[in-house]
């Protein structure tokens, strides 16, 4: 194990995190604006989305065009300065959230330009993950664009596409979309000109061009000499458009010619390092590697060490220099050696805290090898989320869901078939490639050659279909196999095989020994890191992106990482889970809601109280469903959107027509059950629309859902103060999102990037000085007791570090009586402790005669500002404030209340 143990002598040690999403409607000087209001809360570090040059108008920052560069649109280097001179001055730290995997393709991006422009010669070639040798003859040595609205021929036809000329510059031209030409194919173009005006200088620089090294010849040399001409000749053709004006004007009565004449247009785009197809062309044929199944997002080689040193220079240099503490690495899981690519990462940074944004599945452990600090927390917040779950109304909710819905109540059937559909339907190009590759191994092992092309993709397709995590992490280099990742790979295989008995068995069993590395070689290798980049993106979309739109028995388990057929958490485990953390991980992030959650912490503690209530929701269900039925389009939306719907309306109600217009829209085309993003039915996209704005406008059903809300407010309140404690006193760093201080009921993204009202929530921090429990209390709809419970246990991690730390011990505390399974608690380093209830609608406030047993000594309550000692009730624990924190009361303390 090789995880370090964190920077000893920085003076702003880790105590929580508070993520915000960068954009142009909130900078770097919006951010540096609430750097006092982070510290008054009790953060320590101000988490940021990336940062780096992103495609314009990006509203996330994962779209990068230039990583030696800082976003201009937040402000540019200079805003990034005094951010960070901010932070400092209010003894805040700065985490980075980092994109390694992939860039945007655009114009702004100057090394795919370069690529698009040059072919496999650009010295940018080996940057990018594409394959310039497939099969197909037609794609070798060229990229692939899938951007046209239609089939090429006819939007060429159309005169959509134009060549354009500014300067040297020449450019093809398709609505917002412009693509660089390639120098040799101008040779015609020039010498046309050149022939018309006798401009020998012209001539000579379109018979240099035509000479330049082949883009199809890659040693270094050509390379460099295809680079350095080309430099000299733009020069030289700018000179004389400089000199003499008219070359110039000749070249541009050959352009509008050439746009004249689709003939002449067709033979000039023929002549391109890049391929304009139709968008509908990228579901086979596409050339490179995605992030998941994003055109626009190329993968990144980060595994060559030129590769790492250019898109890192920046960051490194920031981490080297104090400006940063920490990095968030975006999807390792699309880098082909993860290992290998943070064993670099570390020694770049030795003292940075580095955590990662793996997706674990239940069961699945972050590898001991991995020089990183822990995960972002998804693996937390699904345990923490299953404990207000409560396992007693499973049966009730399976049996409502099968019969109101109509679906498929077994998740491992709809997860598999949902991979399998976007598989088919988005992700055919990259399954093609694999099984080109699975082609070239059979074709050169006698016993296997005579499989077909079909029968080598569907095996593929049905062992990624079928495999339990998201991916396995075999290195490229001979080494053993860990135990987990062959486990893993025969379980998929097998699993596979028997779904597919008109397979031949034996071809599954090939895969398996490949994938395990039983039989080695370049191309065995290869298949291998390309199958573990692939399972990743199919699970992700197959899973997160669709098949959590359609499994919808409880959607508060519906969420990243998360196993909506595990039903809930018994507080053994998540205590067990949490020694485990303070042993192994004591520094990885605990999250509850993130930029890419489904929901947000508060929607899904109010909806995990379903589970205690199947019967009146079950009831409620039926009635809005009989009010609404006149709402429909004939059977539109199906029963399965509909149900989605209520529950949505429950969690986070109160929620206005066009919030919950636009999440239903986009949950049905996730969902591509009716309509897709790649497949948009609008009579079905019309239909849902109108019934969720008739039935938002109908009265009496709003009246019902608000009678059904109403009782539910205040005990998903107390869910969401148990499950705040929780996160703030367990092992690791918590991070609280953007706005989350507060009541937050937002809904996936773009929902979950709102603004955020930071006035109101300085004015409320600062209403927390004078206010008493019971009027934090009273005043509970503005949000007050979650942030005096932020502000609180960070308080109280501040002044006392220790218990908190990787040092400190985690202990469970069980209590004693009949309620004693409603309750969470816990001791920090015998120096604080934590309790919180659960399950609250079936403990109807009544603890009875529950009691805890707190550790020796006197114990100070944080949110309530009583002293407790021995064994206390856990009514009259709780009895002022619904959660408890209790610290230590040393012999020179006084009793009261800092």
């Amino acid at each position: 194990m090789r995880r370090p143990t964190g920077r000893a002598d920085v003076q702003r040690q880790l105590r929580a995190t508070y993520r915000v999403q960068l954009h142009a409607g909130f900078d770097f000087a919006a951010a540096a604006a609430i750097a006092d209001y982070l510290a008054a809360l009790g953060v320590s570090h101000l988490y940021c989305s990336p940062y780096l040059q992103a495609a314009k108008g990006s509203t996330h920052g994962y779209d990068i065009v230039d990583p030696r560069a800082v976003n201009r649109e937040l402000g540019g280097a200079a805003g990034h300065a005094r951010l960070s001179e901010a932070l400092r001055s209010a003894g805040l730290g700065q985490v980075l959230d980092i994109v390694p995997n992939h860039m945007a393709i655009s114009a702004d991006n100057p090394w795919w330009w370069d690529v698009l422009e040059n072919g496999p010669a650009s010295p940018y070639a080996s940057y990018f993950d594409v394959d310039w040798d497939p099969p197909e003859t037609r794609l070798r040595n060229v990229v692939l664009l899938p951007v046209l609205a239609d089939h090429y021929g006819r939007v060429l036809e159309r005169g959509h596409l134009r060549l354009a000329r500014d300067g040297v510059a020449f450019t093809i031209r398709y609505h917002d979309h412009v693509f660089p030409v390639s120098p040799q194919s101008l040779d015609l173009l020039l010498a046309t000109a050149a022939e018309r005006t006798g401009s020998q200088a012209l001539a000579f620089i379109a018979d240099a061009l035509s000479e330049l090294p082949s883009p199809t010849t890659t040693d270094r040399a050509s390379v460099e000499r295809r680079h350095r001409h080309k430099s000299v000749l733009y020069e030289s053709l700018a000179r004389l458009f400089a000199e003499q004006p008219l070359p110039a004007k000749a070249i541009d009565a050959v352009v509008a010619e050439v746009n004249a004449s689709v003939d002449l247009l067709d033979s000039l785009l023929e002549r391109q390092n890049f391929r304009l197809a139709h968008w509908r062309a990228a579901a086979r044929d596409l050339g490179y590697r995605r992030f998941f199944d994003i055109n626009g997002l190329v993968g990144l080689r980060a595994e060559h060490e030129h590769v790492f040193h250019d898109t890192h220079r920046l960051v490194l240099a920031w981490l080297a220099d104090g400006t940063l503490d920490g990095l968030r690495i975006d999807h390792p899981d699309g880098l082909r050696d993860p290992e290998a690519y943070l064993d670099r990462l570390r020694e770049a940074g030795p003292q940075a805290w580095i955590i990662v944004e793996k997706i674990l599945e239940p069961g699945e452990a972050l590898r001991d090898s991995w020089p990183v600090d822990g995960t972002t927390g998804y693996d937390f917040l699904n345990r923490l989320s299953g404990l207000f779950v409560d396992p007693e109304g499973e049966k009730a909710l399976t049996e409502l869901c099968a019969e109101f819905t109509g679906e498929s109540t077994d998740w491992a059937e709809v997860a598999r078939a949902r991979k399998h559909q976007v598989m088919r339907e988005t992700m055919g190009s990259d399954l093609n490639r694999l099984t080109a590759l699975f082609l070239e191994i059979c074709e050169r092992r006698r016993r296997y050659r005579d499989y077909t092309r079909h029968e080598l993709h569907e095996t593929l397709r049905d062992t990624l279909a079928c495999f339990p995590v998201y991916r396995t992490y075999v290195r490229p280099e001979p080494a053993a196999v860990d135990e987990d990742d062959a486990r893993r790979i025969v379980e998929a295989t097998e699993t596979a095989r028997a779904h597919r008995p008109d397979l031949d068995g034996e071809l599954f069993e090939f895969l398996r020994d490949l994938l395990r590395r039983r039989l080695v070689g370049d191309l065995e290798t290869e298949l291998t890191m390309r199958f573990q980049q692939l399972s990743g993106p199919v699970m992700a979309k197959g899973v997160e992106d669709t098949a959590f739109y359609a499994f919808n028995r409880l959607v508060s388990r519906n969420e990243v990482g998360g196993d909506p057929s595990r039903f809930g958490v018994g507080v053994e485990e998540f205590h067990q889970a949490c020694e485990e953390t303070q042993e192994l991980w004591p520094r990885t992030m605990l999250a509850t809601s993130t930029h890419d959650t489904k929901r947000s912490e508060d929607v899904r503690a109010r909806l995990d109280l379903l589970s205690e209530m199947p019967e009146r929701w079950g009831q409620a269900v039926r009635r809005w469903a009989a009010l609404n039925a006149r709402h429909h389009r004939g059977e539109w939306p199906d029963r399965n959107t509909e149900y989605l719907f209520y529950q949505t309306l429950v969690g986070a109600w109160p929620i206005d027509t066009e919030r919950m217009t636009a999440y239903m829209a986009k949950a049905a085309r996730e969902a591509k059950a009716h309509t897709s993003w790649t497949s948009p039915n609008q009579a079905y996209d019309a239909a849902l629309r109108a019934f969720v704005e008739s039935s938002m406008a109908d009265r009496a059903f709003t009246v019902d859902v608000e009678a059904f809300v109403a009782p539910l407010i205040a005990a998903g309140r107390v869910n969401s103060l148990a499950q705040t404690l929780l996160k703030l006193t367990a092992p690791g760093i918590p991070d609280i999102y953007q706005g989350t201080e507060l009541w937050d009921l937002s809904l996936v993204d773009p929902d979950n990037r709102r603004p955020v009202d930071y006035a109101l929530r300085r004015r409320l921090l600062a209403a927390l000085d004078r206010a008493t429990p019971e009027e934090i209390m009273a005043r509970s709809d503005e949000g007050l007791p979650k942030l005096w419970v932020i502000r609180q246990a960070l308080r109280l991690r501040r002044l006392r570090p220790a218990p908190f730390g990787a040092e400190g011990a985690y202990r469970p505390l069980a209590a004693t009586g009949a309620r004693s399974d409603h309750v969470v608690a816990f001791v920090r380093g015998e120096a604080a402790v934590t309790v919180a209830p659960r399950l609250v609608m079936r403990l109807e406030g009544n603890w009875m005669s529950t009691t805890l047993e707190l550790p020796p000594g006197r114990w100070r309550n944080e949110l309530a500002g009583d002293v407790a000692q021995g064994v206390v009730r856990l009514a009259d624990l709780l009895a002022r404030f619904p959660v408890a924190l209790l610290s230590r009361i040393e012999a020179s303390e006084p009793d009261g209340m800092r």
